[in-house]
């Protein structure tokens, strides 16, 4: 049974429950010479919505919290997710493993994150860090490793964005408020609570915005009343060449919901058949017309402006909190000696070849946002461009807190590249590997790599399509080359140091049996 509780309340529970959990405050200030490390990740938030990494929509909006991050540390630019969806992109960071290594392949049906196996917060935690977890965590199994945890825990645990329900410590707690607002407020508080423990602590700051329904806090809603966004210059893609892959989604302006929409139900629904409208335009069959539009395309961008202007009113929200999160650490003396992080678990489309979500390895979703600041150790203002992979921040975390991951650990520490050591050797390829499918959005499982020069896939499921991009001729991804004769040599190059690298990351089951993962039932988030 849901406890209810007000917002300053609820705080007032977490103060203390932070001192049930947490060590004795001390008087003097914490002489730890390790960092602290704060990892704030938001859900879906994507390069493009980041006037750091130069927005399209920085005429009307901008993340001058989040963008303060770079400014006064580094901006990387080709950090890349190695399976572009929630809960397997969550559950490649926590562990340092690729997905077939750790077990958790897909959201829809894939049961739930193994709690068994290693993760770096329970490593930091085994080694003196005080920490915490709050927010999404979507893994489906109760975190561990964390003196302190308050997660979303509604239905699929993708969390509401008002009224949440949270896993409070193991017990269910409905909070009164606007989730981006409850989850960094609690944040604070508890780091409020832990600073001059004497130990270091180690937050996991987990947003549940911008996910879809893409719900803004009040004093956002309708911020962009009479202007109209700008459009990706990839919008009306029509997919040539990528004919049964980008062209066969259920994943453009089309396939926006009655609820995405914030259409008025008709009066008298209720239950089931509220739902079944509210979640209509899901399915192919299911595009709907907005009203007083008269043609497809007058729909599609009808439905794109209510919804990019809803993303970003959500993601202003976010960098309110990170800017209150900044200069809560300027105001107590913790910014030298605290690491930190502002991610997102993937990228994502807005109106990129005309699609909204994530899940195909192109750039839009594949491509992660990584801002880091480290006053203590790393000068401001730069930036970064090496090929970096979600699976390598675990063991980038530990070599930070002088730490070394196990050797199960897949990923490798980045903390040489980014302290500008000139003689570090990194990896020159990234791999990517998603498997669900039809439901949600009809994306075909596909396997594939990216080189600083080119990318190359392989979509296997019911169909057996390879695509290949010149990365430097066509960042945009609109032309697969792979049967172009110019490019023949490099096709065969790419599939070759291809096959090596899934060899190297023990990704070598056969076609067949990628298949059956993406047919299993592993059952559903329990909730």
């Amino acid at each position: 049974m849901k406890n209810k509780l007000s917002f300053p309340l609820m705080l007032l529970v977490a103060l203390t429950a932070f001192s049930a959990c947490s060590p004795k405050q001390q008087k003097t200030a914490n002489k730890e010479t390790r960092p602290n490390i704060i990892y704030i990740m938001s859900d879906d938030h994507t390069t493009q919505a980041i006037t750091a990494y130069d927005s399209i929509y920085g005429k009307y909006f901008s993340t001058p919290n989040i963008d303060r991050i770079a400014k006064e540390g580094i901006r990387f630019d080709n950090v890349y997710c190695a399976n572009a969806i929630c809960g397997p992109s969550r559950a490649i960071i926590t562990s340092g493993k690729y997905s077939h290594k750790n077990g958790y392949y897909k959201n829809e049906s894939g049961g739930h994150f193994n709690p068994d196996q290693w993760t770096f917060p329970e490593e930091l935690h085994k080694n003196g860090y005080t920490t915490a977890m709050v927010g999404k965590w979507h893994l489906g199994s109760a975190p561990r490793g964390f003196d302190f945890y308050m997660y979303h825990n509604n239905p699929g645990q993708q969390g509401y964005y008002w009224n949440p329900v949270y896993d409070y410590n193991g017990k269910q707690v409905q909070v009164q408020g606007y989730a981006t607002n409850i989850t960094a407020d609690t944040a604070i508080a508890w780091i409020d609570r832990v600073k001059d423990s004497g130990k270091p602590f180690a937050l996991l700051l987990h947003f549940k915005a911008p996910h879809r329904n893409w719900f803004p806090d009040k004093k956002y809603e309708n911020m962009y009343p009479d202007t109209d966004m700008p459009y990706p210059k990839t919008f009306n893609d029509d997919y040539k060449t990528r004919e049964k892959t980008a062209g066969d989604t259920w994943m453009t302006m089309d396939y926006l919901n009655h609820k995405d929409m914030k259409m008025k139900p008709p009066k008298g629904l209720k239950g089931k058949e509220l739902q079944e409208w509210n979640n209509y335009g899901n399915k192919k069959g299911e595009a709907w017309m907005p009203p007083g539009c008269k043609t497809v395309e007058e729909a599609r961008k009808w439905k794109y402006q209510r919804f990019i202007k809803d993303y970003l009113a959500c993601v202003r929200s976010v960098d309110d909190k990170v800017g209150q999160l900044l200069d809560y650490l300027d105001n107590n003396g913790l910014t030298e000696n605290t690491i930190v992080v502002y991610t997102a678990d993937q990228g994502f489309y807005l109106g990129d070849h005309g699609f909204f979500d994530k899940r195909f390895i192109y750039e839009p979703s594949f491509r992660m946002p990584f801002l880091m600041r480290y006053p203590a150790k790393l000068k401001p203002g730069q930036t970064d461009n090496h090929l970096i992979s979600n699976v390598d921040f675990a063991p980038t975390f530990l070599d930070f807190a002088g730490l070394k991951a196990p050797a199960e650990v897949q990923g490798h520490s980045f903390k040489d590249v980014i302290e500008g050591n000139k003689d570090a050797k990194w990896q020159d390829k990234v791999y990517f590997h998603y498997y669900e499918y039809p439901f949600w959005h009809h994306v075909q499982p596909h396997y594939g790599m990216r080189t600083r020069r080119y990318k190359i896939a392989h979509f296997y499921y019911n169909i057996d399509v390879w695509e290949l991009y010149d990365m430097v001729k066509d960042p945009d991804e609109l032309h697969n080359v792979i049967d172009d004769p110019a490019y023949a040599d490099v096709a065969k190059k790419m599939k070759s140091e291809l096959k090596q690298l899934m060899k190297d990351v023990g990704d070598t089951a056969s076609l067949a049996e990628f298949r059956e993962i993406t047919d299993k039932d592993f059952g559903n988030i329990n909730y």
